[in-house]
């Protein structure tokens, strides 16, 4: 199989077609198969995207960058902090 990146919209979709498939009492690793996936993608994707819609996924996709990017400010402005308490005891 030929390594992909898919979008969160083509992965739930794959796990609904997967979800299909299981309930006409096909095997994981069948259903796996079938829809061009590894086994174990199958059970990660299913772990995170398990259950949420497309909808969703968006809106957890721009809380994870919001999230990343205020991690960032934060070090940031903690590292200035510490630069500036050096530089204050330094000087007394």
């Amino acid at each position: 199989m030929s390594r992909k990146r898919y979008r969160p919209e083509e992965i739930i979709a794959k796990l609904r077609e997967a979800d299909v498939l299981l309930s006409q009492g096909a095997k994981v690793a069948d259903v796996a198969k079938a829809i061009e996936i590894h086994e174990v993608t199958y059970y990660r994707w299913r772990k995170e995207y398990g259950g949420l819609k497309v909808t969703q996924v968006k809106r957890l996709r721009e809380l994870e960058k919001e999230n990343g990017r205020l991690r960032k400010a934060v070090s940031d402005l903690t590292l200035d902090k510490m630069i500036l308490q050096e530089a204050a005891r330094r000087n007394f």
